[in-house]
């Protein structure tokens, strides 16, 4: 029978072991606070306190830590207890940097190693939900596809170049934050006003901003920007309008501010009058 390893017991990892255990997989865990290891016990796994013993006769080294930092001194740690042969499977966000060198770094010694980040909660990762990631050797990711496949909802393959899923999860996350701040400055707006979440969630159920994600970056990326559909100087006028009502509502605003400044840049540069996406003329190809 084979056996697995996991390291990093956090919720996310955590939930990956109850939900290899169902499928029947061996499982030895470890993570720095062993008690969380331990507790995965009752589930079946088998805890270890020594991270060279949890990997030990482990095919699979599934890793979910905090940064690239923890990732390279577990991994170098572990790395006595590895056999032959070992692939290791890395769940952490990581700089595409950083994966891009430990797949040459444990290549060189070895040993193949697979950057596989999510967008995925603890609760898909007990039910095998959300979205998986992996690009690089192409014969690496297929032989992995089965295995990753039913880790989650989707595995989305990314193709052959090494760091690209790093680099569409660092992407895909900053989208994620700045998509909280908008909604917090939205908010804030709103209750400057004396509106509220149920004002906020009944007009987006009607008008649905998001569907206007693809269109929007295509316009902003490729289109003639000399042709508004809405001038920046018009924005720049609404956007004064959030300011006046946060100041007035006494509510704190955190990214509409530095909108403002940036809008007033290109209305400096004279394109008051495109489109208002020209702002971010300066990342087009």
């Amino acid at each position: 029978m084979s056996i697995k390893a996991f390291l990093g017991m956090g919720l996310l990892g955590s939930n990956f072991v109850k939900a290899m255990l169902r499928r029947g997989d061996t499982m030895q865990v470890w993570n720095r606070t062993a008690s969380k290891a331990a507790a995965l016990e009752s589930d079946g796994a088998k805890a270890f306190s020594d991270v060279r013993d949890a990997v030990k006769g482990a095919n699979r080294i599934h890793v979910t830590l905090k940064d690239d930092a923890s990732v390279d001194a577990v991994l170098e740690q572990a790395s006595a207890g590895f056999s032959p042969g070992a692939i290791i499977i890395d769940h952490t966000t990581t700089s595409k940097d950083g994966a891009v060198q430990r797949t040459a770094y444990w290549k060189s010694k070895g040993y193949t190693y697979q950057h596989a980040p999510v967008f995925m909660g603890p609760s898909n990762a007990l039910d095998a939900s959300g979205y998986m990631l992996v690009s690089g050797e192409p014969s690496v990711v297929d032989q992995l596809t089965p295995e990753l496949s039913v880790m989650t909802g989707k595995l989305i393959q990314l193709g052959a170049e090494t760091g690209k899923a790093a680099a569409m999860k660092l992407m895909g996350n900053s989208f994620l934050v700045c998509f909280a701040f908008t909604l917090r400055d939205t908010y804030a707006v709103a209750k400057a006003q004396g509106l509220t979440v149920d004002d906020i969630l009944g007009l987006f159920q009607t008008w649905n901003p998001g569907a206007q994600v693809e269109g929007r970056l295509k316009r902003m990326t490729s289109g003639d920007l000399s042709k508004p559909s809405w001038e920046l100087d018009m924005a720049r006028k609404d956007t004064n309008l959030f300011l006046e009502a946060a100041e007035k509502g006494g509510t704190h605003l955190s990214i509409l501010p530095t909108i403002a400044t940036v809008m007033d840049e290109w209305i400096g540069k004279g394109f008051g009058q495109h489109d208002w996406t020209i702002v971010a003329n300066d990342l087009r190809d």
